[in-house]
């Protein structure tokens, strides 16, 4: 049965109107009244769906289009991840795995910028092998982001190279869900999709000369943090046992592919290696006084408890999403760039991906996976009519859609996480992702200049 398209009084871009609101409240809160509080940026998005519920024609269908977007398997699933990871991810700072690296780190003389391109790099190589930006983050934030802190890393910069080294991973690695879209989704003259490997071999140069220019930066820009005056009687290599679960849930994800299957191994292995080494009691897991009006403790419940505002904040950014989706602004964007000038030569058309890519991503919150979806099928149709590869087009899909868009501080789901597991504003974590800006530049470069262009 085919959905009912909203239609609102003064036209399709009325659509817009709760957009608009959301931006109006990110800038009041971001930048006037310099407060981050997740919850009052969730309810400008509310606020903005209320209000755009008065222009629409059916008001039922309003809502019901909300409720679509918010019950999309792209928001339950990051809504579920997040309150399930956070239990991990306070297991991971309870049980204080940084001082781990923090002894490691001064037996290694890392510290301020140089243990920031360590950290970098060291998310890039986990997320390739994992294929998981999320679960690669989750992983490292509790460890590397509290030692960093100590060791002189400029915060800023320092959760800016976790979500990098998570991103790269997410673009690159043969078994990230993005990566397997992108090369579905294009398709060669016999109607057979890209091969992965392929993919994957022709994506290289344009992953390593961004990353080379990252980490470089990193290292230059990551210091300027203040070395705790009593860094020489910190640090336990103990507390290096706390990897054990970190390892498994790597592996978990790297053997099934399965996030869910990795967070439970590594919560379950985890919370057997703290007891066992005596990191942990019982009281770590989950206690409560029993009197009236106090709280539980322990990482469990406190896990959950940290992932409200964000889960608050995704429920209204996907509601949003789904008046756009609903009132047929995604479709009509595509039919305008099939309709442009560009697509009339292999830069132009190439150009219209770029923007089209972005573009498409931004209005899924950052969601690369659901953009990559969404947008590919039409980069399949422009970009077969000039005989572009499909390696290249999965490259500037896949490339483009893990750029600009993951780093808008309002909008992308890569830096809400990024909030929640470092307690950083989204404009400082946005300053600090030079990669994904840097990629976008470099893929810029490669479609103006046709460095890397193929025909099929």
């Amino acid at each position: 049965m085919e959905k009912e398209k909203l239609e609102f009084r003064g036209g399709w871009g009325m659509a817009f109107i709760p957009l608009a609101i959301f931006f109006v409240f990110c800038v009041l809160l971001f930048l006037v009244f310099l407060s981050y509080d997740m919850h009052a940026l969730a309810m400008g998005g509310f606020l903005g769906l209320i209000i755009g519920g008065l222009f629409v024609k059916n008001y039922s269908a309003y809502w019901k289009s909300v409720f679509s977007g918010i019950a999309s398997t792209n928001s339950v699933t990051i809504i579920v991840i997040l309150f399930i990871i956070g239990m991990f991810s306070q297991m991971m700072k309870d049980s204080n795995a940084s001082e781990g690296f923090v002894w490691l780190a001064q037996r290694m003389n890392l510290t301020g910028g140089t243990f920031v391109a360590f950290v970098f790099f060291s998310c890039c190589v986990i997320s390739t092998a994992t294929g998981s930006s999320i679960g690669t983050m989750f992983a490292a934030y509790p460890i590397f982001f509290t030692a960093g802190t100590v060791l002189g890393a400029n915060p800023a910069f320092l959760a800016g190279a976790i979500t990098s080294g998570c991103i790269f991973g997410d673009n690159l690695a043969p078994i990230s869900d993005t990566t397997i879209a992108s090369a579905a989704t294009q398709q060669f003259k016999n109607g057979e999709p890209a091969d992965i490997a392929g993919v994957v071999a022709s994506r290289f140069r344009y992953s390593l000369v961004a990353g080379l220019i990252a980490i470089v930066l990193f290292a230059l820009l990551g210091g300027g943090g203040e070395i705790a005056s009593d860094i020489e009687t910190m640090g336990d290599p103990l507390r290096l046992v706390m990897l054990i679960p970190v390892v498994g849930l790597l592996y978990t994800a790297v053997k099934t592919r399965d996030l869910f299957k990795a967070i439970t191994v590594g919560l379950v292995v985890g919370t057997i290696t703290g007891l066992v080494s005596g990191i942990f009691s019982l009281e770590s897991l989950f206690a409560s006084s029993g009197e009236l009006g106090n709280h539980v403790s322990g990482f469990l419940p406190t896990g959950v408890s940290s992932m409200m505002s964000t889960v608050t904040l995704v429920i209204s950014v996907f509601g949003i999403m789904g008046v756009l989706e609903a009132a047929g602004a995604i479709d009509r964007m595509v039919a305008a760039i099939l309709k442009s000038s560009l697509a009339k030569t292999d830069r132009g058309t190439e150009l219209a991906i770029t923007i089209g890519s972005c573009v498409t991503c931004m209005i899924f919150g950052g969601v690369t996976s659901a953009a990559i979806l969404t947008f590919g099928p039409v980069v399949n149709e422009i970009g077969s009519r000039k005989g572009l590869h499909p390696y290249r087009r999965a490259n500037l899909l896949d490339g483009f859609v893990n750029t600009i868009p993951v780093v808008l501080p309002f909008l992308s789901v890569f830096v809400f996480i990024s909030v929640a597991l470092s307690g950083l504003d989204p404009v400082s974590i946005a300053k600090g992702m030079i990669y994904p800006v840097i990629l976008f530049f470099v893929l810029l470069f490669a479609v103006l200049s046709g460095w890397g262009r193929q025909h099929e």
